[in-house]
C-alpha cells in the first residue's frame, strides 16, 4: 500500500519522502489514509489520501467539481482561514483515476472531532462552523453546482417512493410497520411543507453541505473552537433548513438513531438552542424571512424524511442502509419518528429560540 500511496502523492506534486502513513477507519464510505512526508527542506508534513467510493458516488468527477469549486471560493474569500485545500495534478485536476481507484489528496488539520457529544460549547462551535460555511458561501451561485444525488432532499418523492413500496411489500415486511406507515402518512403535508415551498418558489436554493453531523466539523484540541467543516462530498445546491434540520435531528436527539427503545427519544432543548445560536450568528442577516420561520420546523422535516427512507429500505430488505440484524431499519424508523412526534410538542419552543437568536443576530 505504501507504494500506491507514494505514487498518488506524486501525481498530486508532493516532494520529500514518504516516512509512514495509517488508514483511517472513521467514516464507512471511502478509504482514508494520513501518509507522513519529510520534505526535502527537512520539514515533515501531513496530508490526507482518499480513494473515492464510486459504488456510493456514481459521478465522482462531479462530486470533485463541486468540491473543488466551493472550496477554492472560500479560500479566496479568506485566503488566512482553515479550511480544506485539496492538491492538484500538473494538468491542474483535483483527482487521479487509475486501475486502483479514484484517487484525491487534501491537507491534514491537526483537530478533535466528536461523534457524539453532550458538550454545549462545542454544540454551538459546531453550529457557528456550519452557519460561517453557509455565510462564506452566501454569494456562489448555487446553480453552477452539479445535483450529484437527484432528489436527495424531496420529501414528496420520498414518500412516494415509501408508499409505493408499501403497496408492492416485496419481502412481506408490511404486517410489521403498519402503524409506522399509518403515522408517516398522516403528517405526509407538513413534512412535505419544506419541499411544497421551494416549489411555490418560497425559499431560495442555497450550497449546501447535506451532511451536517457533528463530526464533520473539525475542533482545535484546546480551545474546542470549531477549525474547519470536512466530509464535502454532498455539498450541492438545497435548502438551508436541510442542514439545518439535518444538524439538529442527529445532535439534538436524546438517544442515537439506531436506539432500541424509542420512547427514550426526544429533542434536547439545551442542544437544540446551542446548534441554533451558533447557526444563526452567521446566517441570520443572510436569510430570508421565510427561511428563518420554517428552521424549527426543519428538524421535524429532517426527522420525518428519513423515518421514510428507513422503512422504505427495511420493506425492500435493507438493501441501502448498513443493518446489524433484521429489523434493525425498523428499530431506526420508530426512533426518528417518536424524535419527530416529540419536536411537534416542543414546536413553539423551537420556534421562539430561532426567533430569539435570528432577532439576537439580525
Amino acid at each position: 500500500m505504501q507504494e500506491k500511496l507514494c505514487q498518488v502523492c506524486r501525481a498530486f506534486k508532493i516532494a520529500g519522502e514518504l516516512k509512514s502513513y495509517e488508514e483511517i477507519k472513521a467514516g464507512n464510505i471511502n478509504r482514508t489514509y494520513k501518509v507522513n512526508f519529510l520534505r526535502p527542506d527537512g520539514v515533515e508534513k501531513s496530508y490526507m489520501v482518499q480513494r473515492l467510493n464510486t459504488f456510493v458516488f456514481k459521478n465522482p468527477v462531479e462530486v470533485m467539481d463541486n468540491i473543488d469549486r466551493v472550496t477554492e471560493y472560500i479560500h479566496s474569500q479568506d485566503p488566512k482561514r482553515t479550511c480544506l485545500h485539496f492538491h492538484h495534478t500538473e494538468e491542474g485536476i483535483p483527482f487521479i483515476m487509475d486501475e486502483d481507484g479514484f484517487w484525491r489528496l487534501f491537507n491534514y488539520i491537526p483537530s478533535a472531532s466528536y461523534n457524539v457529544t453532550e458538550d454545549l460549547e462545542v454544540i454551538r462551535n459546531g453550529g457557528e462552523a456550519f452557519g460561517e460555511f453557509q455565510m462564506m458561501l452566501g454569494d456562489f451561485p448555487a446553480d453552477q453546482l452539479h445535483v450529484t444525488i437527484p432528489d436527495f432532499h424531496n420529501t414528496r418523492k420520498r414518500y412516494e417512493t415509501l408508499e409505493k413500496d408499501a403497496k408492492a411489500d416485496p419481502k412481506g415486511m408490511v404486517k410489521e410497520a403498519k402503524a409506522e406507515l399509518d403515522w408517516l402518512y398522516s403528517v405526509r403535508d407538513t413534512a412535505c411543507r419544506l419541499t411544497d415551498m421551494y416549489n411555490e418558489e418560497l425559499l431560495p436554493l442555497r450550497v449546501t453541505h447535506n451532511d451536517t453531523k457533528i463530526n464533520n466539523v473539525l475542533f482545535d484540541v484546546e480551545t474546542k473552537k470549531a477549525l474547519a467543516v470536512i466530509d464535502l462530498d454532498t455539498v450541492m445546491p438545497g435548502l438551508v433548513g436541510h442542514d439545518f434540520g439535518d444538524a439538529i435531528r442527529f445532535a439534538a436527539n436524546f438517544v442515537e438513531e439506531d436506539c432500541k427503545e424509542a420512547e427514550k427519544a426526544g429533542v434536547n432543548l439545551p442542544v437544540f438552542e446551542a446548534f441554533a445560536d451558533g447557526f444563526l450568528k452567521w446566517t441570520a442577516k443572510t436569510l430570508t424571512q421565510n427561511e428563518i420561520d420554517t428552521l424549527a420546523l426543519s428538524g421535524f422535516v429532517l426527522a420525518v424524511e428519513l423515518a421514510t427512507r428507513f422503512l422504505d429500505d427495511y420493506i425492500l430488505g435493507s438493501p441501502y442502509f448498513k443493518t446489524d440484524y433484521p429489523e434493525h431499519n425498523l428499530v431506526r424508523t420508530r426512533c426518528q419518528i417518536a424524535l419527530a412526534k416529540d419536536m411537534l410538542s416542543h414546536m413553539a419552543e423551537m420556534e421562539e429560540i430561532v426567533k430569539v437568536y435570528a432577532k439576537k443576530y439580525c
